[in-house]
């Protein structure tokens, strides 16, 4: 049994859209949190099958824009459309039928999980609301999703607290994928993982992107990560877009002096923080 014989969300590859248009399109964002603007005229858009990196420090805007792509925070002004279709309204089906089609990831997966839960059960939650079928059927689709993200049986059958960070990041993965939506929005979704399991988590994920066709925003501040995982990026410096391209080219030559900051601020065996901090002082005076 595969997704589309639980859930009819337009989302599959083929459907809901065009290969050749926009999964999703972001234009003249803005947020304002009263006198302060956390993002400031951000426009991009994003390719069925893509992923796009947002890069920052923290500050910049990306996890605000990552939140209003999730429907979590409104924008200001400006728009989001998936699809083509502008996502308005804040009802109940308005909110189910973001969700349907677009999943978000955070950080921390353990606060994202009702700690008195099985993990299964958890990851059926979202197959109640928008999948119709029967208990087994569901029970089934819950089976194949831990299997496709590398969980046993057992992981399923426990709790939260009883595994470990990246058991608990590929049950957030196998949640987000069941209803197969068509874009996903990871906020930092291996920041707070050992180096040796956010290698198995970006493995994984960009196997799941060429087995699905499902496409990511991946917002990170870590530009190793980025490079793996994403095939274009926008960076982002107080709430505005600085730079934008495809992600090698920008790390290989970066162009504007805040995307060369973060560079140069990786430690490497010929790392001069005098001038790091040097570079910094003068991009915060302009």
């Amino acid at each position: 049994m595969n997704a589309g014989d639980l859930v009819d969300t337009g989302g599959s590859v083929n459907a809901g859209g065009s290969v050749n248009a926009p999964v999703l399109s972001v234009t003249s964002l803005v947020k304002k949190f009263g006198h302060f603007t956390a993002v400031d005229d951000v426009s991009f858009e994003l390719m069925p099958g893509a992923s796009l990196g947002i890069v920052g420090e923290s500050g910049s805007g990306k996890t605000t824009t990552a939140r209003i792509l999730a429907g979590l925070e409104q924008p200001t002004s400006g728009t989001v459309a998936l699809d083509g279709e502008v996502i308005e309204g804040h009802s109940r089906r308005a909110r189910l039928r973001h969700a349907r089609r677009l999943q978000m990831i955070f950080q921390d997966p353990y606060s994202s999980f009702d700690p008195r839960q099985t993990i299964a059960r958890s990851i059926a939650e979202p197959l109640r609301l928008h999948a119709p079928g029967s208990r087994k059927e569901h029970q089934a689709r819950v089976d194949e999703l831990l299997d496709q993200v590398g969980l046993s049986r057992r992981a399923g059958e426990s709790l939260p607290r009883d595994l470990s960070g990246g058991q608990r990041q590929r049950a957030a993965i196998a949640r987000a994928l069941g209803i197969a939506p068509r874009v996903l929005v990871l906020d930092e979704a291996v920041a707070a993982l050992d180096v040796s399991i956010q290698a198995q988590i970006l493995t994984l994920l960009d196997q799941l992107r060429r087995d699905t066709g499902i496409s990511y925003v991946f917002v990170s501040h870590d530009l190793a990560v980025v490079r793996y995982i994403t095939d274009t990026s926008i960076v982002m410096r107080h709430g505005r877009i600085v730079e934008r391209g495809e992600t090698e080219q920008i790390l290989r030559g970066p162009q504007h002096p805040y995307t060369r900051l973060l560079l140069d601020s990786i430690p490497s065996p010929d790392w001069d923080l005098d001038r790091v901090v040097q570079d910094r002082r003068a991009l915060d005076l302009r």
